[in-house]
């Protein structure tokens, strides 16, 4: 909230939006003022003014807010301008279609992960994650090779903002450890989640860095203890680092037709 103070009423307008979306269902007014740092009046006008931009939308009968279709549009053009995933796409189908297994592509959003494409495995398990959705970065695989390959600046960030909250017994609880796990990660190059997110759940993850070293996003191999090992998903590690490479060689070169230069210049 210290941000969307700052930012004035902008920030305040898509702080609403942000607790709107978190429900992850349609909510009524008392919940978001139940939840709501705003006074009831301004609140109010927050949403009224949302809802009158198609930011929000309002279903009269169950007296419900949700995200609303202006939204839908904002975020395919975000999806399609400002992530690996149109560059990435072929790359992870191919990779997906080699492993067997669950692929997932991700980004850093600040001091969470956000997967933004996903390939299942021919026999898909449920898991939490799902393109769109945010993440924990201190225990998840793709998080954990993003942040040791992160500006030292950027990583004391993201780690001051972690709640360390133990999601299972292998969930790394404190920073001192996490910064221990990103040094091995550093040195070997990839990272492993170790059930440390869902009971399980276990992924080999590799970062897709530029040719300068930064961090572009990250590509994991997931799977199950059910079905393999951490052994058995280390084996992936070339494919892995081919298919990251290739992915930021794309993702460098790839910029958006410029066929429409001489209209919007005059030139």
């Amino acid at each position: 909230m210290v941000a969307a103070t700052r930012d004035g009423t902008v920030g305040k307008a898509l702080s609403v939006l942000d607790q709107v979306a978190a429900f992850g269902r349609p909510v009524r007014f008392t919940e978001l003022l139940a939840q709501s740092p705003f006074p009831k009046p301004t609140l109010y006008r927050f949403v009224q003014t949302l809802t009158n931009q198609q930011m929000l939308s309002y279903d009269p009968d169950r007296q419900t807010y949700a995200p609303g279709i202006r939204l839908v549009r904002l975020a395919h053009a975000a999806w399609e301008q400002s992530t690996l995933a149109p560059v990435a796409r072929p790359h992870i189908d191919a990779l997906s279609k080699a492993v067997g297994e669950t692929v997932h592509l991700a980004q850093l959003d600040h001091a969470q992960v956000l997967y933004v494409d996903k390939r299942n495995a021919g026999k898909p398990v449920q898991m939490y994650s799902q393109a769109g959705k945010v993440g924990p970065a201190y225990c998840t695989g793709v998080g954990k090779v993003m942040l040791a390959f992160s500006d030292p600046a950027i990583v004391d960030l993201v780690i001051e903002q972690q709640s360390f909250h133990a999601f299972t017994p292998h969930t790394l609880t404190s920073a001192a450890a996490l910064r221990e796990e990103l040094a091995d990660i550093r040195a070997q190059g990839y990272g492993f989640d170790r059930e440390e997110h869902e009971p399980g759940i276990i992924c080999v993850a590799m970062p897709i860095l530029s040719e300068a070293g930064r961090v572009l996003g990250a590509l994991s191999v997931t799977s199950t203890t059910g079905r393999t090992n951490l052994a058995g998903l280390e084996a992936y590690v070339p494919i892995l680092q081919d298919t990251a490479r290739n992915i930021a060689i794309d993702a460098q070169n790839w910029s958006f037709p410029d066929h429409d230069t001489k209209e919007t210049t005059g030139i």
